[in-house]
């Protein structure tokens, strides 16, 4: 869900940045009223897609933060089974680098 949530802001911010990007480069080819009308307008543009992708920065944090106090609570609550689940991942990351350095 998160994942296709953080994708379609991606995929608007691009969408942003390239209509402000064309809106500049039209700019950059006329003068006078309608220059500044699209100046303005992709600038808009660009603030638009600074206030999204702040947006989805804060989304992210907010995530994670929840995210690391649920595991905080889990630990505090079962921290023979977090120490058991540690030691295993350890273990797992052990053996998998020493058979990396093996094949060295």
């Amino acid at each position: 869900m998160q994942a296709n949530k953080f994708k379609t802001v991606r995929s608007d911010v691009q969408s942003l940045l390239q209509q402000a990007q064309d809106l500049f480069a039209e700019a950059a080819n006329t003068t006078g009223k309608k220059a500044d009308d699209l100046r303005a307008t992709a600038q808009d543009l660009l603030e638009q897609a600074l206030s999204t992708a702040q947006d989805a920065q804060a989304a992210v944090v907010e995530t994670g933060r929840q995210i690391v106090t649920s595991t905080d609570d889990y630990v505090q609550s079962n921290p023979w089974r977090a120490i058991a689940i540690g030691t295993g991942i350890g273990l797992l990351v052990g053996l998998a680098v020493g058979r990396c350095a093996d094949h060295d």
